[in-house]
């Protein structure tokens, strides 16, 4: 129950205490989990977020499967991100959904890859995405039920943004393993982003660190590393919440001109190495 006592919005607000929400985890409910479809296999669940949008979450989730991919691990991506998706952009796939009466079959990458998103369903990739909540809740739900995903060491779920339904969603109704989060080094962002570590702390859902992302730019003449955006303040708040800093992804145009292209699964390896070597360890276990 809330405490109306303490609450700001108490002098205009008629509802009744037991039906305002809260911000106490006491008071989170974690209602059982959903199982996947009968005919999928997915041993492992990592989900990817940040609480502010454009720092490159969606990067970093394709990142780390392609390197998983390229460890020999089997490797699903759940772009959750309805009303922005962009995963399949990033691996240059577009309307390759199909299936049967018994469910959806998720695209698959060059590398084969398993990839399920909103954006390979729609006939114009540019149409816009027009749901409420409940529904957007529902499909994200949906593709962890409906599609039957073949035999994945690890599904990574790219989250959209802040602390809304479809993290709600998730948290309550898939099995993580846990979440790593994406930030960048502005202390603005870290701000934000401790927002959506708080409310996965409070569902019960374990961080595993961070992923700094637009770290610093290197200079192509004579190497000085730059800090485009001062000096970093993710590495404070892992500090502050006692997990680990996995990596810092730097400025690379690279980069950028393989997510254009559709080419992601040829970006230079080695680019998140603690990371990978950390989420490998979880994937170990049985």
């Amino acid at each position: 129950m809330s405490n109306c006592e303490t609450c700001d919005s108490r002098s205009n607000c008629s509802s009744q205490p037991s039906e305002c929400g809260t911000t106490e985890p006491e008071h989170v409910h974690a209602p059982e989990k959903l199982p996947p479809h009968d005919l999928a296999s997915v041993r492992h669940v990592i989900g990817i977020c940040s609480g502010k949008g454009g720092v490159g979450k969606s990067m970093v989730t394709a990142l780390t499967a392609v390197e998983l991919a390229r460890a020999g691990l089997t490797v699903g991506i759940l772009d959750a991100d309805l009303t922005g998706p962009s995963i399949p952009r990033l691996f240059g796939l577009r309307g390759q959904l199909s299936g049967s009466e018994h469910g959806i079959f998720p695209a698959q990458s060059h590398d084969g890859i398993q990839i399920i998103s909103v954006n390979l369903m729609l006939e114009n990739a540019d149409a816009p995405v027009i749901w409420r909540g409940p529904v957007i809740s529902g499909v994200v739900k949906q593709f962890w039920t409906d599609v039957i995903w073949d035999t994945l060491d690890v599904l990574l779920i790219d989250m959209p943004p802040g602390t809304g339904d479809v993290p709600l969603t998730v948290f309550q109704s898939i099995p993580l393993d846990g979440i790593v989060m994406v930030s960048t080094p502005q202390d603005l962002v870290s701000m934000i982003v401790r927002k959506a570590r708080n409310m996965a702390l409070m569902m019960g859902v374990k961080v595993l660190g961070f992923v700094e992302n637009m770290s610093l730019m290197k200079c192509p003449c004579c190497g000085e590393e730059i800090n485009v955006f001062g000096p970093g303040y993710t590495e404070a708040a892992a500090t502050e919440m006692n997990v680990p800093l996995f990596d810092r992804l730097p400025i690379q145009s690279q980069l950028a001109e393989l997510a254009d292209e559709g080419r992601i699964e040829e970006a230079p390896a080695g680019l998140l190495p603690n990371l990978i070597t950390a989420l490998q360890a979880i994937i170990a276990k049985p």
